[in-house]
């Protein structure tokens, strides 16, 4: 008896892992379509202006075998606040016309917000400086 309840303890854990390893896929599959991987190119772009030019090849090597663990630590976050069924939705949607053009775009409007982000930063700082005085 002791066998027969173990063996079912053992099974049902592994599906619930198989679960769990099939979540976390989705999860890694929205990541890469919502253009988190754009993102972190424009990032490691900035970054290597100031690297120095012989230090930038081995920099970039190590910046890109850091990635898999923020995507871990990221998919997890999804994880948290997402069901499966959730993220399979978010995926229909990124294999869609729109959310096709969403991840091919991403890139170039994150390039775009920035830049307006930086021009509001120093409006900001105008009117901070005009209330700090």
């Amino acid at each position: 008896m002791k066998k027969l309840i173990l063996t079912v303890v053992i099974i049902l854990v592994s599906q619930f892992g198989m679960a769990q390893d099939a979540f976390k896929a989705d999860v890694l599959k929205v990541l890469k379509a919502s253009g988190s991987g754009a993102q972190m190119e424009l990032a490691k772009e900035q970054v290597m202006g100031s690297i120095s030019e012989e230090k930038r090849a081995d920099f970039s090597k190590e910046f890109d075998a850091s990635l898999p663990s923020l995507y871990d630590k990221m998919a997890k976050v999804y994880m948290e606040t997402y069901t499966h069924d959730e993220v399979k939705q978010m995926l229909k949607f990124y294999e869609s016309p729109v959310g096709k053009k969403i991840t091919e775009k991403a890139s170039e409007l994150t390039k775009k917000n920035m830049t307006a982000a930086q021009e509001w930063g120093t409006e900001l700082q105008g009117l901070m400086m005009k209330y700090m005085q």
